[in-house]
């Protein structure tokens, strides 16, 4: 039992600094760094090697933010510390499901304001509550 402990501090851990981040998000639209060193930090309850692959999925966001815009330097810092948490393919999950969510509740928004004849001008939104909803996915299902 007592090897459970640190994967039980990391679930806990992960759990509450994703919320604190998704919460921070939607209310200042900052994630602020210390709750992604923390994160990265909580890596170290239950660290393999390997994990560290899992930093690289942050590629995606910095490759979208490159292109498109509208991603900013906390998102990729929170994808890239829940990277090391997660691992390579758990990261790549975490990815797919929260920008999956992420055009999913766009796609809603934009079809409800246009019902509602209000502007469907593309507005930004905080995007760690999806990141944060992808990778506790992940974290727990995969």
């Amino acid at each position: 039992m007592a090897a459970n402990v640190p994967l039980l501090l990391q679930a806990v851990s992960f759990t509450i600094l994703l919320t604190a981040a998704a919460v921070c998000d939607i209310r200042g639209r900052i994630i602020p760094d210390l709750l992604c060193a923390g994160i990265a930090l909580t890596s170290l309850l239950a660290f393999e090697p390997e994990n560290l692959a899992g930093a690289l999925i942050a590629v995606i966001p910095l490759v979208i933010a490159r292109f498109f815009g509208g991603i900013e330097g906390g998102d990729i810092k929170l994808m890239a510390a829940s990277g090391l948490v997660l691992g390579f393919r758990q990261s790549l999950a975490a990815a797919i499901l929260s920008f999956t969510a992420f055009a999913v509740f766009s796609c809603i928004y934009i079809l409800i304001r246009k019902a509602r004849g209000g502007d469907t001008e593309q507005k930004p939104y905080p995007l760690a509550p999806f990141l944060s909803l992808g990778c506790l996915a992940a974290y727990f299902l995969f």
